[in-house]
């Protein structure tokens, strides 16, 4: 690769002569701009921005605005991509899909080299769980409960995908998703807004790094606003019809966390709500995101979504849909080309003011500034040695190992037959998923190969070596009705002392449009389970899945079930040693499984009807056919030893409306054999209010290791946004009254305590 022409930053007072001749001389126009550095604060990175603009033509504006797909794109329809001679052009301003150090390299060259202005690219890319080092899919990353380990693998994403040329990165995604048929669900944190909260600040501070104009870190995006996770029937890119308090209280708050937590960009989502798309949605992104919250960061479009105004049916050409989205406040055109083709002369005939452009082009300016490529377009791809020294590292991958052993959720455990024993003689390994690479990646894997995933099979081989003799039997594929490994699956199970199987759906069935009606296990899975329990073996089920499944016609008789997602790169070392006893999972659920896909939607913080289910009422809020309660709760986890709860102690009876602060002391207790971690988690009842209120709501966790017998004291502080409510005007109050607190280890905690709100 040649070495690209190095840039240099001039000192202050000769910077501050450069722009002062840029604003005053026209003369001086056709020079390229001075390099700058992105230190100086916001009122350099204005003066910078500033003389810039003024140099450019309204063409040279939309072509920042213009975001083509690139080489290497792995999402959307297929599209056109853009020429290098539109770069030249300064028609585009960034890539979607385009990475490695070379290529990005040769395209940022010609933007600086070539082009009359010499404006850096960006260039943009699908990051969600890992560059090439893939860690467990988001979902199963939130079952973990720690948003240290979340940030830590954002963090590593970022210094792979980085050496990799890419400079933005279109995660995370922080869609709260209530129905487990939506593809997408796999993407985010489930369905908890506390949670997925903290969790998308986890992710942006990983991606951004401690300093956005280090070498190593990715411009965050959080995805969708607003409100894509409450799709119609699960159904991707349909209408989200939802009330403004659920709109406030469910899927906004992890976009605020993510914008506070310095989150530099934010898509748009490809829902309607409540009869506006959001790509035309001005209330909510230019009254809401920028205006409430003082968020000035780049708003792109998703895939096509400006073009998508018009079957929507809100814009009758392409001209009326560029002019709603950027005037609603969407910055960048994603592959539509709309803003780049139709614009300009909708600008010229006074159609659309330029101070519209302007602010959009400002932002995406100023993102470019703060990344540093003023100062130095090359820093993120000129050292190719990089790439490779920073790529499926042996610290990366201990990294994603680990994540993995936190993401696995123990859901049942009958007569412990967890964790086994690594003496066994024969070990019968069962199922279409035992020796398949990609259902270790799962989906969205980046440039993640799948013969760098180590998939259960192998590990168990590697783990057990002669001494145990693996009886190997696929049974069954994963989506087809066809029965006839059947009986050789049966013989496998009798001749061993074990069974372990492995089951779960396709990558392919979950993600963006692929949705699914039925939450069963697909094909005869289910069947071929059922038929190995026969057997009177014990059996383990190891689910590799994106959603949650109904596994209930499994309770019972297959005695041990685990939840292992999709688990990444080094998947299936995970899971020996969560299966043999090495590590003791502590996963919980981040989101409620119900019994059959007729309960959906179902979550734990839901409202009660005037007539709550009861078993002693028939006319009350339930089903005739199954129980109304979830096959498992949000929260959930068994470990392979026993935890204990003490009824939580509180600071105070009383606390004042006016400054209410209440300490939350929970004791917890390893009551059982072995040494393990348990999330403890704190929810919280407003018992009477002015409004309808969840009859639970997470609001504290943290996980703690724990040796046997031994006991901790842990400290939960709540305060105004944990007792606070929209109250029948939309203002966010506390109100006096009680309040109930719950600490246990799932969203069933029986644990409990009691305190008053006094008016002040």
């Amino acid at each position: 690769m040649t070495e690209p022409r190095p840039w240099t930053t001039p000192p202050a007072p000769v910077l501050a002569g450069l722009l002062a001749a840029l604003l005053l001389a026209p003369a001086a126009w056709s020079a390229p701009p001075p390099p700058r550095t992105s230190a100086g604060g916001p009122h350099a990175e204005r003066a910078f921005v500033d003389a810039l603009m003024a140099r450019m033509t309204l063409a040279e504006k939309l072509g920042q605005l213009n975001q083509p797909p690139g080489v290497g794109n792995n999402t959307g329809p297929a599209a056109m991509a853009g020429s290098e001679d539109q770069v030249r052009q300064g028609q585009i301003g960034s890539w979607l899909g385009t990475r490695g150090a070379e290529l990005t390299c040769r395209l940022q060259r010609i933007a600086v080299e070539d082009s009359r202005l010499g404006i850096p690219l960006l260039f943009a890319y699908d990051v969600i769980h890992g560059m090439r080092t893939i860690f467990p899919v988001p979902l199963g990353e939130a079952s973990s409960f720690d948003p240290e380990e979340v940030r830590n693998a954002a963090r590593i994403a970022a210094v792979e995908a980085t050496a990799h040329g890419v400079h933005w990165t279109y995660a995370p995604m922080v869609d709260i998703a209530r129905d487990p048929r939506w593809g997408r669900i796999v993407e985010g944190s489930g369905e908890d807004p506390y949670l997925g909260s903290v969790l998308a600040a986890a992710r942006v501070r990983g991606f951004q790094g401690d300093d956005l104009a280090a070498p190593d870190t990715l411009l965050a995006t959080a995805k969708h606003f607003v409100a894509y996770g409450a799709a119609e029937g699960g159904r991707d890119y349909d209408v989200a019809d939802v009330s403004e308090r659920t709109l406030h209280e469910v899927y906004l708050p992890p976009f605020k966390a993510a914008v506070d937590a310095g989150a530099q960009s934010i898509m748009a989502s490809f829902n309607e709500v409540a009869g506006v798309p959001m790509h035309a949605h001005g209330p909510l992104i230019q009254g809401l995101l920028r205006g409430e919250w003082g968020w000035d960061g780049v708003l792109v479009s998703d895939y096509t979504g400006v073009m998508e105004l018009m079957p929507h049916g809100v814009a009758g050409t392409r001209e009326q849909a560029g002019r709603l989205a950027l005037h609603a406040g969407v910055d960048v055109d994603m592959v539509s080309a709309i803003y780049l083709q139709d614009l300009p002369a909708a600008v010229e005939a006074g159609h659309v003011p330029l101070a519209e452009v302007d602010a959009s082009v400002r932002r995406v300016l100023n993102a470019k500034f703060r990344l540093g490529l003023f100062e130095d377009p090359y820093r993120y791809c000129k050292d190719g040695a990089r790439q490779q020294a920073m790529t499926l590292t042996d610290e990366h991958r201990a990294a994603a190992r680990r994540s993995a052993q936190k993401s696995m959720v123990l859901l049942e455990n009958e007569g412990d037959v967890l964790p086994l024993s690594k003496s066994l003689r024969t070990l019968a390994v069962i199922g279409p998923l035992a020796d398949e690479p990609w259902a270790m990646l799962g989906n969205w894997v980046g440039i993640g190969r799948p013969e760098d995933a180590v998939t259960p099979l192998a590990a168990l081989r590697q783990t057990l070596g002669a001494q145990t003799k693996l009886i190997v039997a696929k049974g069954a594929a994963i989506d087809d009705d066809d029965r006839s490994g059947f009986d050789a699956a049966g013989r496998a199970a009798r001749q061993a002392d074990a069974v372990l199987m492995f089951l779960g759906e396709h990558p392919e069935m979950s993600a963006e449009a692929n949705n699914r009606t039925s939450l069963d296990l697909p094909g005869v899975q289910e069947q071929l389970a059922l038929a190995v329990a026969a057997t009177g073996k014990p059996v383990v089920a190891v689910l590799l899945n994106g959603r949650p499944l109904s596994t209930g016609a499994l309770q019972g008789k297959v005695p041990a079930i685990l939840e292992a997602w999709f688990p990444g790169v080094e998947g299936g070392n995970a899971l020996v040693d969560v299966l043999f006893g090495d590590v003791n999972p502590s996963g919980k659920l981040p989101v409620t499984v119900p019994r059959n896909v007729g309960q959906v939607p179902i979550y734990h913080a839901r409202r009660n009807t005037g007539r709550p289910p009861a078993e002693d009422n028939r006319f009350s809020s339930k089903y005739l056919d199954v129980h109304w309660t979830p096959l498992y709760p949000f929260g959930h986890g068994l470990s392979y030893t026993r935890f204990e709860y003490a009824p939580p102690q509180l600071a105070s009876a009383q606390v004042s409306a006016a400054d209410p602060r209440q300490s939350v002391r929970v004791r917890v207790t390893n009551a059982g054999p072995r040494a393990g971690a348990e999330v403890v988690q704190l929810y919280l009842r407003d018992d009477v209010a002015s409004v309808t209120r969840p009859v639970r709501e997470l609001r504290g966790f943290q996980r703690v290791e724990l040796q046997p017998g031994e006991s901790r004291e842990l400290e939960f502080m709540l305060g105004f946004e944990d007792l606070s409510l929209y109250d029948v005007d939309m203002r966010r109050v506390v109100e006096p009254g009680t309040f109930t607190v719950f600490a246990g280890g799932s969203s069933e905690a029986e644990q409990s305590a009691r305190f008053e709100v006094v008016a002040p």
